[in-house]
């Protein structure tokens, strides 16, 4: 896998959900952190790797300085051999000079790779929170007109269901009224 670079996170575009209930594809959603988490571990290994090599470069270069300092004489101490070995006293003053300038050089882009990663990080982890919100803020949204609207369906069932409890009971009262004038006209008849 190949490490991801800061275009492809900004860049970075899910499949649109089929409903908000469902969100994100969490195979691809997962995938994609994977490779995030790739890459921030590649980034770690090689900040140890170099962190290493400055510190062995820094040894080095402490050793070539004290192996030149030990091996020049003192001033009031001149040597016959002082014009030859002034050449390669030059010489390892400019590959100490040369290796402590590759080594800054490499822990200044050391420092800035981390300092981006972090960064990148951060804005990830804001911008996973930011949407987090969003996605319980609409939720929410939803929850309470689905509410709203189930409520109002109640009202006017309940209000059905009374309308025809009251009918019920006039129409029970209706047929009772009539079934007993029948019963009435029937005892009138028969006596």
């Amino acid at each position: 896998m190949a490490q991801l670079t800061e275009h492809d996170v900004v860049n970075i575009q899910f499949k649109e959900p089929a409903s908000v209930d469902q969100g994100y594809d969490q195979d691809e959603v997962d995938f994609f952190l994977d490779e995030v988490a790739e890459t921030i571990a590649t980034l770690t290994r090689e900040k140890a790797e170099l962190a290493d090599q400055l510190a062995r470069a820094q040894a080095r270069v402490t050793e070539l300085e004290n192996a030149a300092g030990y091996a020049q004489p003192q001033a009031d101490q001149a040597s016959p051999y002082e014009a030859s070995s002034t050449a390669s006293y030059g010489q390892v003053d400019d590959e100490a000079a040369q290796a402590t300038s590759v080594l800054t050089m490499a822990k200044q882009l050391h420092d800035k790779y981390v300092a981006d990663g972090k960064a990148e990080s951060e804005r990830l982890i804001s911008d996973a929170q930011a949407e987090k919100t969003r996605i319980i803020t609409e939720a929410e949204d939803i929850h309470n007109r689905t509410l709203t609207k189930l409520e109002e369906e109640r009202s006017l069932i309940e209000r059905k269901i009374a309308e025809l409890r009251d009918f019920e009971r006039d129409y029970r009262t209706r047929l009772k009224s009539y079934l007993e004038s029948l019963l009435h006209n029937v005892d009138s008849n028969q006596q």
